[in-house]
């Protein structure tokens, strides 16, 4: 006669999981339950900032901000991310207890809901403000001597052929194609040839001058020049099927805001092209090229695609120099 021994139940790691699920759920629940924590997720909806930006922001002391960050990052709902000595806030793609995400982005999706006060609308848009114009003041200082600065990180020479090979075997060539921040120029004569038109989009006009000259001296016909950023005017009129972004978006005050500006000009399929830092340590590259973001996880990027509607294409990462990783991103527009 077969007898069969029932399985044993570790009927305490069952209670110790529930209590975590009990414990998470109800940090989850209190951190949400206050006018000025949900005033912190409407902001950091659009961005990620740093907590004097945040007192700024929201007229608030920093003793008391701390404290209210805190019981948000403690229930999962925020994260940090250290830029040097700066500590930024931003929030969670998802919960720390995956059974929770749902809850999770109905709280995001009932925060963005409410409407912030025109005070606090208008300190944010000056706190956003003041990035692009630091950004923008040293490009202007530094057009001459930038290429030089540059090559300290991450020569083009280094990164130039990967980017075109991905754009040129992937983009649409009888399309149009938007280059953001063209720099010096130098990408602009990888997509003239194979473009119909060329858009060159950058927020320095002493930057977008050197860009006209070189397109000039090679004779690049094709290209039509917009000084701005990406919620420039101009750019309604503008449907694209490819948009490239080389070593820019670590120089961008929004990362977040300007992917979900360039998806918004993309055709359906149209492909947006990354290249840039992955995460480093090099603080010196602030002071010396202007950098806004001391370079960028993989997943950032995918996070930030994801929420402006884009999927993932392909991807290569290049060897790593002087301290410096390069990632090339591909995203498509569905």
């Amino acid at each position: 006669m077969n007898t069969q021994t029932a399985p044993l139940v570790d009927h305490s790691s069952t209670q110790e999981q529930a209590l975590a699920y009990a414990q998470t759920l109800l940090a989850l629940c209190k951190a949400s339950a206050d006018h000025l924590r949900l005033d912190i997720l409407r902001v950091l909806s659009r961005d990620s900032f740093a907590v004097l930006e945040l007192c700024t922001i929201l007229d608030y002391k920093q003793s008391g901000l701390s404290h209210h960050l805190k019981l948000l990052a403690t229930a999962g709902l925020l994260i940090t991310r250290r830029e040097g000595n700066t500590i930024f806030y931003r929030r969670a793609q998802h919960a720390s207890d995956h059974q929770l995400d749902s809850l999770q982005r109905s709280i995001f999706n009932a925060a963005d809901q409410l409407s912030l006060s025109p005070e606090v609308e208008q300190r944010l848009l000056a706190i956003q403000n003041s990035r692009a114009q630091r950004s923008r003041d040293f490009f202007n200082r530094h057009a001459d001597s930038f290429n030089k600065q540059q090559e300290q990180i991450a020569a083009y020479e280094l990164y130039g052929s990967h980017t075109a090979s991905l754009v040129l075997s992937n983009g649409n060539s009888a399309g149009n194609v938007l280059e953001v921040g063209p720099g010096e120029g130098a990408f602009l004569a990888e997509l003239a040839p194979h473009f119909t038109t060329v858009y060159a989009l950058d927020n320095s006009e002493q930057m977008l001058s050197k860009a006209q000259a070189f397109a000039q001296q090679q004779a690049l016909n094709n290209i039509e020049f917009i000084h701005g950023d990406s919620k420039h005017p101009a750019l309604k009129n503008i449907a694209v099927d490819s948009i490239v972004v080389n070593m820019v978006l670590h120089h961008v005050p929004s990362p977040a805001a300007m992917y979900s500006d360039l998806a918004q000009l993309l055709n359906s399929q149209g492909r947006l092209f990354i290249t840039d830092l992955c995460s480093h340590d090099q603080l010196w590259a602030q002071q010396s090229c202007g950098d806004l973001w001391l370079g960028f996880e993989p997943e950032d990027l995918s996070n930030w695609a994801e929420s402006a509607g884009l999927i993932e294409g392909q991807s290569v990462y290049l060897t790593q120099l002087n301290g410096f990783r390069v990632q090339i991103r591909e995203f498509i527009k569905p």
